[in-house]
């Protein structure tokens, strides 16, 4: 939630209030004081600082550019060297001076210019051709930066470089699973979870996306389904998230909020991957099999575990629900038929089961990202089915015309069955 929308929301809420006589002015007031005083956002001022420092950063590097071959090698190194140390000097001042939002900018800048530097020394002195660990190498740079500094940019370029290395480590061994990587991104979920920022919680959130999707492409099991192995990690983003927004500590419900948004939508995808790329629409394996590395299945069964945690310390109905719906999703890929005869009718009823209990969940524990992933789940399951190449579009619409029946009368059961104040 954005502080400052939030703000505007209850000052309304609170002069709506002592409009109607429901609390005094003096709560009202009491209640206003209490709040603590809102960080300074950007200004028009700021912006305009920022293009133009943007405009001299681009000026000097095509000047360099323009003359790079006419710069001797040490003055080359000593240009890169001498703009991160200007760079980090003006981000230090900025951030004497109060400007937080412009020193986080010079700390990214560094963090760019320390990469650039990486690759300036690799190719002035044809250093082994070893890509991958010069990412790692300008991830670690960029993330002592960004930890020493407090810089929401700085931690974007390591994850980035970070992203890049395990991404190229799986091309490189496709054989191997690359877990390194893991415990790069344990470590910046901790400082995540130490700066209790969400723009950092969400930079790590997306930073898990191109790992599993790398290795769910990388394993050429016989039959193995890429969607598979996407929905186990889909299921363990989703349910670590919960669990950890159900601890009681303030930093790990932001941290653990942001996580779970990023699982739900997640899962929403991978249910609407399922159908897309394993009922022909994509070929993505030439088999039909929905075979599952052992570790990938251990991970979905961990998330709808933790799941389930987060149901007993919260105590909502919605965290049972969401642990219905990654279980339904991880279930369609054993209800996936070996031969190809046939449709897998029991697979969809299952997905959008999947799809509406996250929905739902959303509804009860009041999580609006929930309810939006799972809509877009829905529709997502509801295209693959209709518009998937093999069998009969009678066949489908027959299915479809079915599931809708069933829906409105478990939502006429559910309507006489709540009490009217929760309807």
């Amino acid at each position: 939630m954005f502080e400052k929308s939030y703000r505007d929301r209850l000052n309304a809420d609170l002069a709506r209030w002592e409009a109607d006589g429901v609390i005094a002015p003096a709560a009202a007031a009491s209640i206003r004081n209490a709040l603590p005083q809102l960080a300074p956002g950007i200004n028009i001022a700021v912006v305009v600082g920022i293009v133009g420092g943007l405009l001299i950063a681009a000026a000097f590097l095509a000047f360099v550019a323009a003359h790079w071959t006419e710069i001797a090698r040490l003055a080359r190194f000593a240009i890169l060297l001498a703009g991160m140390v200007a760079t980090y000097a003006l981000g230090a001042w900025f951030a004497a001076s109060g400007r937080n939002v412009l020193a986080d900018l010079c700390a990214s800048v560094g963090a760019i210019i320390f990469g650039a530097g990486i690759a300036l020394v690799g190719q002035m002195y044809h250093l082994g051709e070893d890509f991958a660990g010069g990412m790692l190498l300008w991830s670690i740079g960029a993330f002592a930066a960004a930890f020493l500094t407090a810089s929401r940019g700085a931690l974007a370029v390591s994850l980035v470089a970070a992203s890049i290395w395990t991404c190229m480590r799986t091309y490189d061994a496709p054989d191997v699973l690359h877990l390194p990587f893991v415990a790069v991104w344990l470590i910046a979920a901790g400082l995540a979870f130490a700066w209790n920022s969400r723009v950092a919680a969400h930079l790590v959130a997306v930073a898990v996306l191109p790992w599993w999707i790398a290795t769910s492409l990388r394993f050429e099991f016989d039959g193995s389904q890429p969607s598979f192995v996407l929905a186990n990690g889909a299921a363990l983003l989703f349910g670590a998230g919960l669990a950890i927004a159900a601890m009681p500590s303030p930093r790990a419900m932001r941290l653990g909020s942001v996580l779970s948004i990023y699982g739900a939508f997640a899962l929403a995808a991978v249910a609407a991957l399922e159908v897309t790329t394993v009922d022909d629409i994509f070929r993505v394996r030439s088999s039909t099999m929905s075979g599952q590395p052992l570790w990938a299945i251990l991970c979905g069964v961990a998330g709808v575990i933790l799941t389930l945690v987060s149901a007993t310390l919260t105590r909502r109905p919605g965290d049972i629900l969401s642990a219905c719906a990654i279980a339904l999703v991880l279930l369609a890929a054993p209800l996936w038929p070996v031969s190809t005869a046939g449709e897998p009718w029991l697979a969809y009823a299952v997905l959008l089961c999947a799809m509406l209990c996250l929905v739902v969940s959303g509804v009860l524990d009041d999580v609006r990202p929930r309810i939006v992933a799972g809509w877009l789940g829905i529709a997502g399951v509801i295209a693959g089915i209709t518009w998937a190449v093999k069998g009969s579009l009678l066949g489908r619409s027959a299915f479809l015309a079915a599931a809708g029946i069933v829906a409105v009368v478990f939502a006429t059961v559910l309507n006489r069955a709540l009490p009217r104040a929760e309807r």
